[in-house]
């Protein structure tokens, strides 16, 4: 970045702080086609990318007084995008009605060829997660997810404690979710379901 946009940055910076709603234009304008880029690039949707935007500099101008006038603007609005986006994810991981809302979009042109290829992927991501576990933990996720065993026969077969498994399917999950988080590369479709089969 040159001199000359790192001040100008600074001004808008200082005039946005002051309340200039021409400075916060002018900072929408500036940056709301990078910050719907990379929202899109997290969520695979046109639509949920493009209220990420909104909420972004919904955020800023709303806590515009807590800005820092030193700060690099560009990658402060990266860090908040992302942020949302992933804020975004977790809520709809766990949201019945908006998951049920995005499956039904996604099912409505039925493509079998798709289907196939989408199941094959999210085996693909769901064994890439779980190689991460350690192997003890690794066998109650799959003895629990797999062959739908309880925690007490679980228990029972290891020969440990049920509080050993609850907790050892606590970190499984754990880690599995941070693993799903992290490849924003996957479409968002089969992101809600790999986090559906953590559930």
């Amino acid at each position: 970045m040159s001199e000359t946009q790192t001040s100008t940055d600074k001004l808008l910076l200082q005039q946005l702080i002051a309340g200039n709603e021409r400075a916060f234009l002018t900072v929408f304008n500036s940056y709301r086609k990078e910050v719907y880029a990379y929202s899109l690039s997290i969520l695979k949707s046109q639509t949920y990318a493009e209220e990420i935007v909104q909420e972004v500099f919904l955020k800023i101008w709303v806590k515009r007084n807590d800005l820092d006038e030193t700060l690099a603007f560009k990658p402060y609005i990266i860090v908040i995008t992302k942020n949302m986006c992933l804020n975004f994810l977790k809520k709809a991981a766990y949201d019945n009605k908006m998951r049920e809302e995005i499956f039904y979009q996604s099912q409505k042109s039925f493509n079998p060829i798709y289907n196939q290829i989408r199941n094959n992927e999210l085996e693909r991501i769901q064994k890439a997660a779980i190689d991460l576990l350690p192997p003890r933990r690794r066998l109650i996720f799959e003895m629990s997810r797999n062959e739908g065993k309880s925690y007490k026969q679980i228990s029972e077969e290891l020969g440990i404690s049920m509080n050993t498994v609850k907790s050892q399917m606590n970190k499984a999950l754990e880690t599995l979710r941070i693993f799903l988080l992290k490849n924003s590369d996957i479409s968002f479709t089969l992101l809600l379901l790999a986090f559906k089969w953590l559930k």
